[in-house]
């Protein structure tokens, strides 16, 4: 079963979109990079790139992502892959060590809120 993404639609007088938890599962529903939380991390920030593009957005317009761990080995060097994505313009974080996500395998979740360009 493929993963959904989702994103909760803002606007005028209302919140800006929320890209909910996301893991790194694959259009088939299988985890990617397992035991490897760098990997996992960079396949998520793939699948925020797309849903981004397809609300008319970009990396540039993520202003606040929160990380779900599960370990904290060799999570120093997702630094290194969010820069990647961000380049030198990080938005706000907070990493929150957690006991375990509903994804088994998975090492880390992030989910993130953007502020997305006013359509004309």
């Amino acid at each position: 079963m493929a993963e959904p993404l989702h994103v909760l639609a803002g606007g005028a007088g209302r919140q800006p979109p929320l890209i909910s938890g996301t893991t790194a599962g694959d259009e088939r529903g299988q985890l990617v990079g397992p035991g490897d939380i760098v990997a996992q991390t960079r396949y998520i920030f793939q699948k925020f790139g797309r849903l981004l593009r397809a609300a008319g957005g970009g990396f540039e317009h993520i202003v606040e992502t929160t990380d779900y761990v599960t370990t904290t080995e060799n999570y120093a060097r997702t630094a290194a892959v969010r820069r990647e994505f961000f380049g030198d313009r990080f938005p706000t974080a907070t990493g929150v060590i957690v006991a375990g996500l509903l994804r088994e395998g998975a090492l880390i979740e992030i989910s993130a809120v953007a502020v997305l360009p006013d359509k004309a």
